[in-house]
C-alpha cells in the first residue's frame, strides 16, 4: 500500500478527484508510476500510469508522453491493454488503462521460474499478434519486457501493456539523438535503439526476443552485460543459440527467438507477422476451449444421428419404392 503522504499519490488523487479514486501503487519504473484506481462513474477498476514528476516538469517530455499515449490509444486488439483516457493537470501527465486481473510475466517468472515450452509458444504468438497489429498502424512500442506483458487470471491470455513511450513510425521527425534521453529499458533495447538511432518494429522484435529468451531459460541472452553499455564500449553482442539452453523448445520457436536477437536490424524478421508465421510452423496443437469442444461434440452427435437415421431408414425406403418400380414396368 502507498501511504497517503506519498507526494505523487496525493498530487494525482487531487487531480483526478471525482472521477477516479486511487487505491494503491502497482509498480514503478524510470518513466512512470502505475496506480490501481477505481472509476467512480463506471464503477470498475482501472490502472493509471503517471509520468514521474521529475520528467513531467520538462514540457517537451510531458508533451511527448501525452502525444504517444494518445497514439497508443488508437490500438484496439484482444492482446493489447486498452487505454481509456489521456490527461494532464498542471505539471502532471497520466493515462488511464484497463486493469487486467492477473500478474505480469515478470511476476510469473519470479514466482515459478522459466515457463513450459507451450506457454512460451503462447506468449510469443499472442504478443506477436499484438505487435503485428500495432506496427501495421505505425505504432512502435519501444519498451517490450516481462514487466509490460500481463497474463490474465483464469484464461492465461497474454496482453501487451504500457504504450507510454510508443511513437509513430510514420512521423519522420521522431529521432532520439545520441545525447538525449533514450526511451526504453537498457537490457531489452535493440542496439540501434540503445545508440539513439531511429527505430522501427524490428526493435520491438529484438526486445521480444530477449523477453522470450528469459521466459524460456530464466537467463538473459547476454548474461549480466547490459546491451547499451556493451554497445557503447564497442562490444559486439551475439547470443548463443537458445536451443543449447532450452532444447525442449519447438525448433521453429527457438530459431525465431535467435533471429529476433540479431544485432543488425536487417537480419531480423521484417515484420511481427513474419515472426508469428515462423513459430507456427511446428507449433503443438493448440488447446481448445470447452465451448468449442461442446460445439464439436454437438456437431459430431448430430452427424452420427443423421447417419443412423439414413442407415435404418434405407431398407424401408427401398421396400416402399419397389412396388412403384414394379408397377411402372
Amino acid at each position: 500500500m502507498v501511504p497517503p503522504s506519498d507526494p505523487a499519490f496525493a498530487e494525482l488523487q487531487r487531480a483526478v478527484a471525482g472521477r477516479f479514486s486511487l487505491e494503491r501503487e502497482l509498480g514503478r519504473g524510470g518513466m512512470g508510476i502505475v496506480f490501481l484506481a477505481r472509476d467512480v462513474l463506471l464503477e470498475r477498476p482501472v490502472a493509471i500510469k503517471l509520468l514521474v514528476p521529475e520528467l513531467a516538469t520538462t514540457a517537451s517530455m510531458r508533451d511527448r508522453f501525452l502525444r504517444e499515449a494518445r497514439l497508443a490509444a488508437q490500438c484496439f486488439h484482444p492482446h493489447i491493454v486498452p487505454i481509456h483516457e489521456v490527461a494532464e493537470s498542471g505539471t502532471l501527465a497520466w493515462f488511464v488503462m484497463a486493469y487486467v486481473r492477473g500478474e505480469t510475466l515478470a511476476d510469473r517468472l519470479r514466482r515459478l521460474g522459466p515457463l513450459p515450452p507451450s506457454d512460451v509458444q503462447r506468449v510469443a504468438r499472442e504478443i506477436g499478434w499484438a505487435l503485428a497489429y500495432a506496427h501495421d498502424r505505425g505504432v512502435v512500442h519501444r519498451d517490450i519486457k516481462p514487466e509490460n506483458i500481463l497474463l490474465e487470471a483464469g484464461s492465461g491470455r497474454a496482453l501487451l501493456a504500457d504504450f507510454g513511450i510508443a511513437f509513430d513510425a510514420n512521423v519522420t521527425s521522431e529521432h532520439s539523438g545520441a545525447h538525449t534521453l533514450v526511451p526504453g529499458t537498457a537490457k531489452y533495447m535493440a542496439p540501434e535503439q540503445a545508440m539513439g538511432e531511429r527505430v522501427d518494429g524490428r526493435a520491438d522484435l529484438y526486445a521480444l526476443g530477449v523477453t522470450l529468451h528469459i521466459a524460456a531459460t530464466g537467463r538473459h541472452p547476454f548474461g549480466d552485460r547490459p546491451t547499451s553499455a556493451a554497445l557503447l564500449a564497442g562490444t559486439a553482442l551475439t547470443a548463443a543459440p537458445i536451443g543449447r539452453l532450452a532444447p525442449q523448445l519447438p525448433p521453429a520457436l527457438g530459431e525465431a527467438i535467435d533471429k529476433c536477437l540479431a544485432p543488425v536490424a536487417s537480419l531480423r524478421f521484417s515484420s511481427a507477422g513474419d515472426f508469428v508465421q515462423c513459430i507456427e510452423q511446428d507449433s503443438a496443437p493448440r488447446s481448445i476451449s470447452p465451448d468449442v469442444l461442446a460445439v464439436r461434440e454437438h456437431a459430431r452427435s448430430a452427424t452420427s444421428l443423421l447417419w443412423w437415421t439414413l442407415a435404418i431408414g434405407a431398407p424401408c425406403w427401398s421396400r416402399a419404392r419397389r412396388p412403384e418400380l414394379s408397377d411402372g414396368r
